[in-house]
């Protein structure tokens, strides 16, 4: 038997890092699967990255970065989400309990 792995199965430091996080946690189970799926999702998106960078099919430069950032899209930050909200105003759905969001993102504004 030989000592390499697949590229896609996480190096056993990895798993150990990940029990060592889940361990004594009511949602252990999920925590660790989750973990484990968003390594093997990320491991297959760079390795389409690089596929598509050595195939030579990135011709225009953002390709890869807008691929990655499609994705793996950055969650919204609060200041995002009040705006979005405050947008939304006019709209009939306005729900008035949105407006925690708001008061949140202006309460970590300094004066």
């Amino acid at each position: 038997m030989t000592n390499q792995q697949h590229p896609i199965t996480p190096p056993p430091e990895l798993v150990q890092q990940w029990w060592a996080k889940a361990i004594n946690r009511p949602d252990a189970d999920a925590l660790f699967a989750t973990s484990a799926a968003q390594w093997g999702a990320d491991q297959e998106l760079e390795a389409c990255c690089d596929w598509l960078h050595w195939q030579n099919l990135a011709t225009h430069q953002d390709l890869i970065p807008s691929l990655r950032s499609a994705r793996r899209p950055k969650p919204s930050s609060l200041k995002e989400q009040a705006l979005a909200l405050l947008n939304k105003a006019e709209d009939p759905s306005w729900d008035i309990n949105d407006f925690s969001i708001v008061r949140q993102a202006l309460e970590q504004l300094s004066d």
